[in-house]
């Protein structure tokens, strides 16, 4: 009898080390999605996590690492190792990562979060046997030795994200979502000449999430509570709708972030999502002389009438306006609106110009399967025709965007065509 009760106690102590682990891993992969790790550390066409995506940077090409639990990859990495990589920056033969791997931001992920992540990782995610591929970056800047002293100037000090006493806590828990896992800062904060992003929270500044410079052809936009060029407009609705769907009543997901909403936002819990967008929200405006948009139908009578005399404007009636109308407003969750997008007004028309060229696609996610393609026109519009069709777009309904040159579109153009190995202009579309 006395054995059976050992058994048996034994029996169930071994089935609650097993829901706790289990238990454990899903923790792990919910925070996995969180900070979007599959995005980035997945190849085109390659198994989830293998690594080996090429991403452009300033100074050359780097290429994501296997993070899978194979011996190529995380196989042979404790905890320790695991969290040095992830929050302080150091691989595991003691070299400093790139900063393209955003430790800066993992830095005030909590230690207890870390070792639900090292569970996934190591038990929740197929082994995969995949060396790593070196960067393509020239000599000298190859060099690792540089980025530690680069890391010892910039990266913060590693410790757990705390929450501001009296702080309202679904602000805070949005708060180490955007700073930490969601290293939304790596792309929508502008970087000095070190390639430091300026500011890393909030509380360091009006730079953080205040937009990027121009990166594989696209602009990560203000987050900030700018009218017209970042969030100021938007409800805290809105914005949930946008992260977990990609469309709301104002926009629609392109470029890279549409891989951060079907890899990431769409799996993140409702609560989540409402905290990252209340704390986006509480992100006052830049310039405080910012106002609303306010609609100007001046255009919009115009080409009602046949008026096309305005540059750009018979290029928007040949290609544009059966999906987005002569008033600008679109169609509500399928083709965003031009009139009043923040999108269309930031200084640097990138962006725009890419869509415009290379076209896009809204993905589908669970809640909005639908996906609806925007063509490229690279292939029939001159860079004066698509300069003047941009410049039209920015400037009517209201819109503040400034105009653009046919150099600005001239010189994306060649870009493209050199990321590119012989494909149609008509087909060219940008790497994540």
């Amino acid at each position: 009898m006395k054995a059976f009760v050992i058994a048996s106690f034994a029996l169930i102590s071994s089935c609650s080390v097993s829901a706790a682990e289990t238990d454990l891993v899903k923790q792990g992969e919910y925070l996995a999605r969180a900070g979007d790790c599959v995005a980035c550390h997945t190849a085109k066409g390659g198994k989830p996590f293998a690594g080996g995506l090429p991403m452009e940077t300033p100074i050359g090409t780097l290429y994501s690492t296997n993070i899978t639990p194979d011996k190529t990859g995380l196989g042979d990495y404790s905890f320790e190792d695991f969290d040095q990589a992830v929050r302080h920056g150091v691989a595991k033969n003691g070299s400093t990562l790139y900063p393209a791997m955003p430790y800066p931001s993992y830095a005030r992920v909590s230690e207890s979060d870390m070792q639900a992540l090292y569970a996934y990782f190591m038990k929740g995610v197929e082994p995969v046997a995949q060396v790593n591929k070196d960067s393509d970056i020239p000599w000298p800047l190859s060099m690792r030795w540089p980025l530690t002293g680069w890391r010892w100037m910039f990266a913060p000090k590693v410790e757990d994200y705390q929450a501001q006493a009296g702080a309202d806590p679904v602000i805070s828990r949005g708060a180490y979502l955007v700073e930490g896992l969601g290293h939304c800062g790596a792309c929508h904060t502008p970087r000095a000449l070190t390639m430091q992003e300026k500011s890393l929270s909030a509380s360091d500044g009006s730079t953080f999430l205040s937009g990027s410079a121009p990166l594989e052809g696209w602009i990560a936009k203000s987050l900030r509570g700018d009218h017209k060029d970042g969030l100021g407009s938007w409800s805290e609705d809105q914005l949930v709708q946008f992260l977990k769907t990609g469309r709301s009543d104002r926009s629609a997901v392109f470029g890279g972030m549409s891989d951060v909403v079907v890899h990431s936002m769409q799996y993140m819990s409702q609560d989540d999502l409402t905290a990252i967008a209340r704390y986006l929200k509480s992100l006052p405006a830049v310039d405080p002389k910012d106002q609303p948009h306010q609609y100007d139908k001046q255009v919009a009578d115009a080409l009602w009438k046949g008026d096309a005399s305005k540059p750009g404007a018979s290029v928007y009636i040949d290609n544009c306006a059966a999906c987005h109308r002569t008033d600008g407003h679109g169609y509500t969750r399928v083709f965003p609106a031009l009139a009043g997008n923040p999108v269309l007004q930031t200084a640097d028309a990138t962006s725009l110009i890419n869509i415009v060229l290379n076209g896009g696609t809204l993905p589908a996610t669970h809640t909005a399967p639908s996906t609806f393609t925007m063509p490229a026109f690279a292939w029939r519009l001159s860079d004066q025709e698509v300069a003047d069709v941009v410049s039209f777009i920015r400037g009517s309904w209201g819109n503040k965007g400034e105009p653009v040159k046919a150099s600005d579109v001239a010189n994306l153009r060649k870009n493209d065509m050199q990321t590119t190995s012989g494909d149609d202009l008509g087909q060219v579309t940008s790497k994540h």
